[in-house]
């Protein structure tokens, strides 16, 4: 009978793709779920991270720009109103704002600071909105992966169960691949959610930062415009 079950074990193809196809309709559409789940989320991590490093080199050198001596008004005419960067962005809001405020007899218009400042918060929420997208996405898969998992691994246990009950038969051969392809499911939706966390983590506090010196770089321009104003 060892023999026997040796031989049967030996037959038994445990790689995952053998799991995989020898599970129920139900596991494998859990499985395909959650490995698509995972391509999406590096997909994502991917791209954001390119992302943040243009948007730091971006900001760097605008900052250069900006300190650099040249006349705001020069600047803003090198950049156009409508510029790529997204510092550059929110500072054509800003300046868009100064010009829109002078009357034609070069005088300002009543309330020009608080219209100034509205401009850039406006901006800053567009781009804030722009270095935020994707990242409630990963927080979805990391919070959610592990149970899709757990529900394909409960599933496939049932099944297992109930393919021991048919069979009377509780020899190992027979219960532990019905077992194993159950576990892959729990295993695809860690692999899934451990990255999709860890990287959310990171990528919201990279994100913080940039929208924070975004912040920063509004109050310094405008605290340089309400100079001009009080002059």
């Amino acid at each position: 009978m060892e023999a026997e079950t040796l031989a049967l074990a030996q037959e038994i193809d445990f790689s995952m793709w053998g799991l995989f196809e020898r599970a129920t309709v139900t596991v494998k559409l859990v499985m395909v779920m959650l490995v698509a789940s995972s391509i999406w989320s590096w997909a994502i991590i991917l791209q954001k991270l390119i992302n943040y490093r243009q948007a730091r080199r971006e900001a760097a050198e605008f900052d250069r720009a900006f300190w650099s001596g040249e006349p705001l008004d020069g600047l803003f005419d090198d950049i156009g109103p409508q510029p790529k960067g997204q510092s550059q962005r929110i500072f054509a809001a800003g300046m868009t704002e100064w010009r829109r405020s002078h009357r034609t007899d070069g005088a300002l218009i009543a309330g020009a600071q608080a219209r100034i400042e509205r401009s850039m918060d406006v901006a800053i929420a567009k781009e804030s909105e722009s270095v935020q997208s994707g990242l409630s996405i990963l927080a979805t898969i990391g919070s959610t992966a592990p149970f899709v998992g757990l529900f394909g691994t409960v599933w496939g246990i049932m099944t297992a169960f109930i393919e021991i009950a048919e069979q009377q038969n509780t020899n190992l051969a027979v219960v532990a691949p019905g077992i194993a392809e159950a576990l892959m499911a729990t295993g695809l939706g860690l692999l899934a959610a451990i990255p999709a966390v860890i990287f959310y983590n990171k990528l919201s506090a990279d994100s913080d930062r940039i929208i924070g010196s975004y912040e920063a770089f509004a109050d310094e321009f405008a605290t340089i415009l309400s100079r001009q104003l009080d002059s």
